[in-house]
């Protein structure tokens, strides 16, 4: 039955960011299909996992900087370690600086890149060498961003690093395909989290993003779970390499 094929019954997930926002929700719905979730935060995932436990599932909690590539090991070598293996990565966690171009740091570019891009490749090698060891193939879910396919402003590392990350999930996708692992991405669009709360809280960036979306509203964490679900089962086991849009209509604008 069709239906069967987007069950997680048995598989184990690490999602990045999991504490709140996207990456709650992400988590979550995982438990929810089925999975056993490791929750990787850097200040406190109690209610995640207390949500994720209260399903029935296994949760475990990985303290880790992931502006630190290093910060890899710790994570597989957990979860690995408490859980019994991995099936799925959702590389969720990402983080934002806001600047005019001329203003825009050094600083500000290094924290971006350093964990948006360069700690997600890093976790995924890691999390791929475990997945080919086992043998049993898996999924890796890239969460990307509108700014992968748009330019944006005052976010030029954020710009560079989305944009990198859907060049990453192509690479990836290609290198791991031969060994039964799927790498897809999800660009969310404007959603209600703490990074677009500067943009909610301006009337006028409020405006003009909501007369911009056909649905006619942010989104809410909960809008990517059926995408996530879809995209670390067996249902797309014949996708590779793409970006999924949940945007609410942004792009098709």
């Amino acid at each position: 039955m069709i239906l069967d094929r987007f069950k997680l019954d048995g598989r184990t997930a690490i999602v990045t960011g999991a504490s709140r926002g996207l990456g709650q929700g992400i988590a979550v719905g995982l438990a929810e299909a089925g999975a056993d979730v490791a929750l990787v935060h850097r200040s406190d995932g109690a209610e995640t996992q207390q949500r994720i436990e209260a399903l029935g599932r296994r949760c475990v909690t990985v303290r880790a900087d992931l502006a630190d590539s290093g910060s890899a090991a710790t994570i597989v070598g957990e979860t690995v370690e408490k859980l019994g293996g991995i099936d799925i990565l959702v590389n969720n966690a990402g983080t934002i600086r806001r600047a005019p171009l001329a203003e825009f740091t050094e600083k500000d570019w290094d924290d971006v890149m350093n964990v948006n891009v360069r700690t997600l490749f890093f976790l995924s090698q890691a999390v791929a060498k475990v997945m080919i060891e086992q043998g049993r193939g898996g999924k890796i879910v890239n969460v990307a961003s509108m700014l992968s396919f748009q330019g944006g402003v005052r976010v030029p590392s954020y710009t560079a690093s989305k944009s990198a990350v859907l060049g990453l999930t192509r690479l990836l996708a290609n290198e791991l395909a031969p060994h039964g692992i799927n790498v897809n991405a999800i660009a969310p669009g404007y959603m209600a989290t703490e990074n677009t709360r500067p943009l909610r809280e301006d009337p006028v960036r409020n405006q003009a993003i909501l007369e911009r979306i056909p649905a006619g509203r942010w989104g809410a964490p909960e809008d990517l779970q059926g995408a996530a679900v879809f995209l670390a089962s067996a249902a797309s086991q014949y996708m590779h390499g793409y970006t999924i849009a949940v945007d609410g209509g942004w792009l098709a604008r």
